[in-house]
């Protein structure tokens, strides 16, 4: 069909890949799609309006064959703390990307996830609300300086070329039990801190048989206040975002309306679940994503809160067949 929308999903196989094309294909008002994932290590299935391609985005030769007939790019795929790879990954196969979508006669648009690990995450000081306006800072190390340079050479695209691309920049993303693992003091924790590091082997056994919650200090002794958003919710401001005129060359904190605070955190874990909490110093500080951008041109507004997005975690029963992986720390 000539009119035909086909969107390419790369990193389609992680959190956000899967959980997005099964919305794509599941939305009668987005019946127009035809999905096409972009797999490397894993594969998906293709089916009914999902088409499967296998390669890299570091080979221009995949991205051209990927993006030939694509009307629009949704480009997850990244690289973790892997130097190696990591500019060959994020930034190369970016640069392909969007060099294809430059010279596609049907291309139409271009949206980027993009991370406040560009915005400096907790790792500096953020006295007053992050918003889309602040100067990129990136914290030490390979992954976040990767989110600064995605999100500027997509910027230069719309100079260079008036190309229509939308990013939407989340923080850590959160589902199924992964919020209730990012408190754990084992082996198993996911992502960071590490808190059986920070407390030492003893302690951090002590804590894991209690089921004791971590509370995050700043260096002045106050509960932390850190951004996640749900996976749910970001897919959400994603859908809102395909052809919307006001996603046009614009940056969007995608993120839940307030920050999680460890000590709060804490308390309605006791309250609700009767478990323990110990104060934890950290080097880490508090920071707030301001999503009001993203409310009033996307009309998107997040559905998880501390108390949803706990409970949820909390609830959450793994199938046999859904093993916890964690393919990336975060």
């Amino acid at each position: 069909m000539a009119d035909t929308k086909r969107i390419l999903v790369t990193g389609a196989t992680g959190k956000v890949g899967q959980t997005v094309i099964k919305r794509l294909l599941a939305d009668p008002n987005l019946d127009g799609f035809v999905v096409r994932a972009l797999c490397h290590n894993r594969k998906l299935e293709a089916g009914p309006r999902l088409e499967v391609v296998s390669g890299s985005i570091e080979h221009r030769e995949a991205v051209d064959k990927a993006v030939a007939g694509v009307t629009h790019v949704l480009h997850l795929a990244t690289s973790k703390e892997t130097p190696e790879s990591i500019m060959d990954v994020a930034i190369k196969g970016m640069f392909w990307l969007l060099e294809a979508c430059r010279n596609s006669p049907v291309f139409r648009q271009f949206l980027l996830i993009g991370g406040d690990a560009g915005m400096g995450h907790f790792f500096f000081p953020h006295p007053i609300p992050v918003t889309e306006t602040q100067k990129h800072s990136a914290y030490p190390g390979c992954y976040a300086l990767s989110k600064v340079l995605e999100e500027v050479m997509l910027e230069q695209y719309y100079i260079q070329y008036d190309l229509n691309g939308c990013c939407l920049r989340a923080p850590w993303i959160m589902e199924k039990d992964d919020f209730k693992y990012q408190l754990s003091f084992g082996d198993d924790v996911f992502g960071g801190p590490r808190w059986g590091d920070l407390v030492g082997p003893e302690k951090a056994g002590l804590y894991t048989k209690t089921h004791t919650v971590p509370i995050m200090l700043d260096p002045s002794g106050r509960p932390v206040k850190r951004n996640f958003v749900h996976v749910d919710d970001l897919v959400g401001a994603i859908l809102a975002a395909i052809d919307a005129p006001s996603a046009r060359k614009q940056t969007f904190n995608i993120c839940m309306d307030e920050p999680v605070d460890y000590g709060a955190l804490a308390a309605y874990l006791s309250e609700s679940r009767g478990l323990p909490s110990v104060a934890v110093a950290t080097p880490f500080h508090s920071t707030w994503l301001d999503n009001s951008k993203a409310k009033f041109l996307l009309g998107w507004r997040p559905q998880f809160d501390l108390r949803k997005l706990t409970d949820a975690a909390w609830n959450y029963e793994r199938a046999p067949e859904d093993p916890r992986v964690v393919w990336y720390p975060g």
